[in-house]
Formats: structure tokens, sequence, C-alpha cells
């Protein structure tokens, strides 16, 4: 059930980010919506996403799930080291590729995507056929009679589920931070959006349909990032198990490039617009080396990206990410929606090509508040799913992110200028690969 929950509440975010993705059809996704909505105190609404986007924009979820299937694949027995020397060598591969060859990037980023629905095809079909009674599983439908057994009754766990089930569905607002990349972005979007969507859900509802028919509770719960495995393994033997372990693997990186390449325009974004950084705005918003891909915005992804795959417990690294990325998101996702109303009364003047249907807002606005609030309420067992780390670990983190970003915006547009007695002046300069980025310069106030 959470699975449709997660499709309908996708859905009603699609519809939100397509009102605003064509009112403000250019790449940078919430930060540009952000910045339209909450003006004042100027910045603050950049930094504050820029901390989020920067502390926790990785992409070590997928370089996981990589190595965990391709350890499978190659039947050993996962390390601590092993993985994540493997989702090391990933993000790095990665990073180098949309940097130094482009096209290539995208040529393998589409080609895996394609591949990657395939994969799901056969998932969904050999469920199919399991169903029919037609294989070796003994009792395909075991599962699916009294299928809610044993179900929490928690709010906390559905909330730190549900976070992983719109993880998998998070895609649907890939296209809005680069639009600028994107021909005719209006009509794409309108089109591209609900169409990916539903294909996608219904390709993730019958391959969990095809999961539960070939494996137990029990071993779908111990199987962690790697049920597929357990899928092929009870369908077709070891042998296919590791065979086919390496399709999830590589479905699994098709995945990192894709979420990659979208997160360094971002990064990019964010440095056209003049928020500090470390060597100066102009290296880091630049398409250094070739003039065509960000390689310093994928430096930005890369370095919190291998944190994290290096700091939390491997045996908990998978579900806390997931956790840690989801409720910050939620923050923003709620800033968003209301924005969405507050622009409906203040400004019903801007051209929206697409106007969603409010019911759709109040639902998505709902569950924000929910997935905000029920992850502090203690969970079924009283440890979550990340032990040793405390179960609300991931809400504070968030949340700190949040005020990391309120409390760099503040020591940059009002602590030091008032200290030093300079006033911030923007200007715009174009670098030789043709970007163009503000930048600022600190005029002593008479």
């Amino acid at each position: 059930m959470l699975w449709v929950l997660g499709f309908v509440l996708s859905f009603c975010g699609l519809f939100i980010w397509l009102e605003f993705g064509t009112m403000y059809p250019r790449s940078g996704g919430e930060k540009v919506y952000l910045e339209a909505i909450y003006q004042r105190p100027k910045y603050l609404a950049t930094v504050v996403f820029a901390a989020n986007a920067i502390l926790l924009g990785f992409t070590a979820s997928g370089c996981i799930v990589f190595a965990s299937n391709i350890l499978v694949s190659a039947g050993k027995v996962a390390t601590n080291w092993s993985e994540r020397g493997i989702a090391l060598g990933v993000i790095i591969f990665v990073t180098l590729l949309h940097g130094l060859t482009p096209r290539t990037g995208v040529f393998i980023m589409n080609s895996l995507t394609i591949f990657k629905i395939v994969i799901l095809i056969f998932v969904v079909i050999t469920g199919w056929v399991v169903l029919s009674g037609k294989t070796h599983i003994a009792n395909p439908q075991a599962n699916f009679s009294n299928a809610f057994a044993g179900s929490s009754h928690s709010s906390g766990d559905y909330a730190t589920a549900t976070f992983k089930v719109l993880n998998a569905y998070s895609g649907w607002s890939n296209v809005n931070y680069v639009l600028n990349n994107v021909r005719n972005p209006v009509r794409t979007l309108k089109i591209a959006g609900p169409l990916g969507l539903g294909i996608c859900a219904a390709l993730y509802l019958l391959a969990n349909i095809a999961y539960f028919s070939a494996a137990t509770k029990a071993e779908i719960e111990s199987s962690g990032v790697t049920v597929a495995a357990v899928f092929f393994k009870n369908v077709f033997g070891t042998a296919a198990e590791r065979a086919l372990s390496v399709f999830v693997a590589l479905s699994a990186l098709g995945n990192v490039i894709t979420v990659t390449f979208a997160a360094s325009r971002v990064n990019q974004e964010l440095a056209k617009e003049g928020i500090p950084l470390p060597f100066g705005n102009k290296f880091w918003a630049s398409n250094w080396p070739t003039g065509k891909s960000p390689l310093p915005g994928l430096i930005i992804h890369l370095i919190p990206s291998v944190i994290v795959i290096l700091g939390p417990p491997t045996q908990v690294v998978y579900p806390f990410i997931l956790d840690v990325e989801g409720y910050p998101s939620q923050i923003i996702n709620f800033f968003i929606v209301i924005g969405l109303f507050w622009m409906r009364w203040k400004r019903p003047d801007i051209p929206r090509p697409f106007k969603v249907w409010w019911p759709l807002a109040v639902l998505y606005f709902a569950a924000a508040v929910f997935l905000l609030v029920a992850p502090f309420l203690p969970p079924a067992n009283g440890v979550g799913d990340t032990p040793p780390l405390p179960y609300y670990l991931y809400c504070l983190v968030g949340i700190g992110i949040m005020f990391v970003g309120v409390g760099y915006w503040a020591g940059w547009r009002v602590l030091l200028p008032k200290v030093f007695g300079y006033q911030l002046v923007p200007r715009k300069e174009k670098l030789e690969d043709g970007t163009v980025v503000t930048l600022f310069s600190r005029q002593k106030v008479q």
C-alpha cells in the first residue's frame, strides 16, 4: 500500500512542480521556485537550499546498491571495505564520466535507463509466470493471504518507510533541474512528466508483486538492497542469481549517473548566484575543463557522497542515507506547496501554462506535515531501522542542515558586513566558456 501512496504523493508533487516549472522554465528546480516565492530576506532561500543541495546532495545509496549486487554476482561475502571500496569507485567513475566525456555520459545514462526498464519488465513477466503456478515455487500466493498480518501500528514506522518509497519515485523532479538543456521545456514537462511517472509506478508496483510471489517475507526483510537477487535465486537458481545480479547493479549505476547529472547542474546554478564558496565562485560555476559540462559542480557532488559512503556503519548506511535525504526534502516541499497557495493569491497575473488541481496540492501539503512530525514518534520496535543510531537522528540532521544554511546566510549577509562596515554589491561577469556568474564586491559603507 505504501507503494501506491508513494505514487499518489509523487503524482501530486509532479503536478505542483509542473505548475512552477511552466511558470519558470529554467534550470534549478526548487532553487528557482523558492527564490521566486521567498524574496525577502534576500538570498536566504537560496542559501538554505544550497546547504541542503550541497551537504545532502549525494548519490551514495545507488553506489551501495551497485556494490552489494556486484559482490553477490561475484559470489563474494560483502565486507565493510569491499562494499565501500566499490561504492567509492562508482561515484568517482561517474564524476569523471560526466565531467570529461559529457556526450558519452548522456549516452550511457539513456542506455541504462532503457536497460532498467527492460529488467523491470523481465521481473514483472517472471512474477506473472510464478503466480500462474507453472514454476517450482510451492505456494506463490502465500504472501497475499492475510497480507497485512504483523503490520506496524506506529506512525513513525510508516513515515520512515514512506521516505524510502518516495526516494524510489524521486526522479519525477529531475527534469526541473536541467530545463536549460531541454527543448521546448513547457511542452516536454506536460507530456513527459505524467507519462514517465505513470510507467515507473506501474513497473514498481508489479515488480513488488513479483518479489512477494517468489520470496517469503522473512527473505525480503533480510535481503537489504539485494531483494532482486533473492527473487532470481528462488526462481532460477544460484547461477542465475549471480548472473542477473549484474543487471540489477547496472540498473543502480544508471540511477547514479542520472541523479549525478542533475545534481551537478543544480550546484552550478548555485555557484552562478554568487553563494560564496571556497576558491571563488567563478571556478565552481564554470564548465571547466571541456566547456560543455560542469566538472566543478560534479566535484561538489562527489565530496559529500564520499563522506557518506565512508561515515555511517555499513549495516545501516543505506536506510540512513534514504532517511537523511528524505526529511530535509520534505521541509523544502512543505515550503514550496505553501508558496504555491501564496503565489495563487498574491500573483494571479503570472502566466501559468499548467495549473495543478488544488485538492492535489492540499493532499500533498497534508502528507508533508505528517512526514515532518511522525518520524519523531517512537517506532514499534523502539529502535527504528538504523540501530545503533537513534531513530530520530536523521530528522535532527535534516533540521540541522537547514539551520546551517540560515547561519551561513546570517554570517555572509548580516554579521560580517555589519562588523567590518561594508555592503555587498553584485555584478555580472561572463566566463570564457560563456557562463554568466554573479560576483559580490565589498564596498565600504561611508
